[in-house]
């Protein structure tokens, strides 16, 4: 019994109300939690064939680089010739609220070799080609798993507001109702027996 609900039919009325509205947070919540878990297991599967092409790109980067200086004798010279590269940009969108990141650079600086052709060979070229798909794919990489750890984040904030939806406010509305409509029932009862009993005096 729960003393704390005066049984009203204004009562019942706002709590039949509110639970309407729990029942709805609870179906809305339980969507955008299966929304978030779907767009985190599309991105995780992304990053597993992200990494994969980081790994061969890397191998052939450094066996070019490797035969490179060989060819040309240790090349820290020509190393310092490259700028520093500072065009990355963080931008965000919006998935069922969550701000995910996007990580992107311009490669339009990257296109032209900052070397000469005179002190470089074709080695050297790849080797610095493969690097740059390296740089993109790295962005690209760091954007997933980002995105994958908010996304998990999200979805753990979003089950425990589900969770006490459905295990204790949902339930407590129930037995809010169920206690109000009881007592509502045997105040009906109580007054249909004193107007018998009334009733009969008179007659």
């Amino acid at each position: 019994m729960n003393m704390s609900v005066v049984p009203t039919k204004g009562n019942l009325i706002a709590m039949k109300k509110s639970y309407e509205l729990a029942k709805g947070g609870f179906e809305l919540m339980d969507k955008k939690r299966n929304i978030l878990i779907r767009e985190m297991m599309l991105l995780i599967k992304h990053a597993s064939k992200i990494q994969k092409r980081i790994d061969t790109t890397y191998a052939k980067a450094y066996a070019a680089l490797q035969k490179a200086n060989i060819t040309l004798g240790m090349i820290e010279e020509i190393a310092g010739t490259v700028p520093i590269d500072d065009s990355l940009k963080v931008s965000y969108r919006s998935v069922m609220g969550v701000e995910i990141p996007i990580v992107s650079f311009s490669e339009d600086q990257s296109r032209r070799l900052p070397f000469g052709l005179y002190n470089s060979n074709s080695m050297l070229d790849e080797a610095y080609r493969s690097f740059l798909k390296v740089k993109k794919l790295s962005a690209d990489l760091s954007e997933i798993e980002n995105s994958v750890y908010r996304l998990a984040d999200a979805i753990g904030k979003t089950q425990k507001r589900a969770n006490a939806l459905k295990n204790i406010v949902i339930p407590r509305f129930e037995r809010s109702i169920k206690f109000i409509t009881d007592a509502l029932e045997e105040k009906d009862r109580e007054e249909f027996s004193r107007l018998k009993v009334i009733k009969k005096k008179k007659a």
